[in-house]
């Protein structure tokens, strides 16, 4: 291998590893906003309330339907 084949390998193998961190990066920040946002549409949600039902419903599964 000559000299600047080498540093050209070298630079190649340099910029993919710098690469390949910040799409790293980015995407571990995409996936923090996605879970605060996660987060907040759950914390909106109101909470459930069962006193509007009969008593009798969600008592049993229909297995056989």
């Amino acid at each position: 291998m000559e000299v600047k084949q080498i540093a050209h390998l070298a630079t190649t193998i340099a910029t993919t590893a710098t690469n390949q961190a910040i799409g790293i990066a980015v995407m571990k920040k995409a996936m923090d906003v996605q879970a605060s946002s996660a987060t907040a549409l759950l914390e909106a949600l109101p909470p459930a309330t069962s006193a509007s039902l009969p008593s009798h419903l969600g008592q049993n599964v229909n297995t056989t339907a």
